[in-house]
């Protein structure tokens, strides 16, 4: 945006203190005359070295005055001058940390030293505002370079097949056609999840009131047929919990935790529960499954996107691709909700989901 010039900061308020200075001068010196000279008798005896009179007083006083506030006015413009530069040296570091960031380098931190001050408050709260943006950006990149490989994966095993069956005129179609079809499939799964990720992220959508027990059931009823061909004993307990947000995002992510608690489970003759109640003003949604215990360190990484928990008990025909929990944790921040994820000592992980009511 393109402004017209004008004075800089520093040149205004070098002005100030100047003025300041000068109209408290001024106002000494309409004290003297009030409360001073007034009193002193105006008369012709001064002039014989008597006594001094008021016109004599103010002829001699009045030039000392007018250099004293000349040299006040000075004193005040060089005086403020440095003081202000000394001031804003500070806000001057700012501004060259804000401008290096705005060319793309957010590794940048201003890190000032001193005692907490406004300037002080303000530099720390601007490297924290480009440490999460540095992360942010970066978590971005990650993100995009996974999903590029993820999406890239599926089409060049399609092009392969393709190439084959040109190649090839005997080659089994039926084969081929299934085959294409399965990688089809998981490359659509992939992308209607990119999408969703990205919905959950942006947070728009309409808020609704949404009972968390009922899209507990649908999700189980949903899954129920995957739970018992693994034989994973699949139960939804607890009360009504209610809560604010989208009723196909939240399915979604009940959905997706339940689907993540059966497939991460044991090889057979594991559980999931599914629990839900109200906590005061807000709506809790709690998922534990059966499995093997999970080293501490692998917990943090379940939400980021494209990480499967390969230490996770599961089976490559339920691998998916990597956004489930990243998928459940868009939605939780974006309906301002908090998601804690613990071990459970004999194995297996307890989610537990809080959503605010309104």
């Amino acid at each position: 945006m393109r402004r017209r010039p004008g004075l800089s900061a520093r040149m205004k308020l070098a002005l100030s203190y100047a003025g300041f200075l000068f109209v408290a001068g001024a106002l000494l010196l309409a004290v003297v005359w009030a409360f001073l000279l007034r009193y002193v008798p105006d008369n012709s005896q001064g002039l014989l070295g008597i006594s001094p009179n008021r016109y004599l007083l103010v002829h001699t006083f009045a030039p000392a005055a007018a250099v004293a506030m000349a040299f006040l006015l000075v004193f005040g413009l060089v005086g403020g001058w440095l003081l202000a530069g000394r001031m804003l040296a500070p806000l001057t570091r700012i501004t060259e940390a804000a401008r290096t960031a705005g060319k793309g380098s957010l590794s940048h931190r201003i890190r000032m030293e001193g005692r907490q001050d406004e300037f002080r408050e303000l530099s720390d709260a601007f490297d924290s505002m480009l440490e999460q943006l540095e992360s942010h950006v970066a978590e971005q990149q990650r993100f995009a370079a996974n999903a590029s490989h993820e999406l890239r994966t599926p089409l060049a095993i399609s092009r392969t097949l393709l190439d084959l069956a040109r190649q090839d005129p005997a080659q089994d179609r039926t084969d081929i056609i299934e085959r294409l079809h399965t990688v089809n499939t998981r490359a659509i799964d992939l992308t209607e999840a990119l999408l969703l990720l990205s919905r959950g992220e942006r947070g728009t959508f309409t808020r609704e009131s949404v009972d968390l027990s009922l899209l507990a059931e649908e999700a189980a009823e949903t899954l129920l047929p995957l739970a018992e061909q693994r034989r994973i004993t699949l139960d939804v307990t607890g009360t009504r919990a209610v809560t604010s947000g989208s009723a196909e995002l939240l399915l979604r992510m009940v959905t997706n935790l339940v689907q993540n608690a059966i497939v991460h489970n044991l090889p057979a003759d594991g559980t999931v529960t599914v629990h839900t109640e109200m906590y005061g003003d807000t709506g809790v949604l709690r998922v534990e499954n059966t499995g093997r215990p999970l080293p501490p360190e692998l917990l943090p990484t379940l939400t980021e996107p494209f990480r499967r928990g390969t230490d996770r008990v599961r089976t490559d025909e339920h691998a998916g691709v990597g956004l489930g929990l990243a998928i459940v944790h868009s939605i939780v921040r974006a309906h301002d909700a908090t998601l804690g994820l613990s071990p459970r000592p004999a194995g297996g992980l307890a989610v537990t989901v809080r959503l605010p009511a309104r």
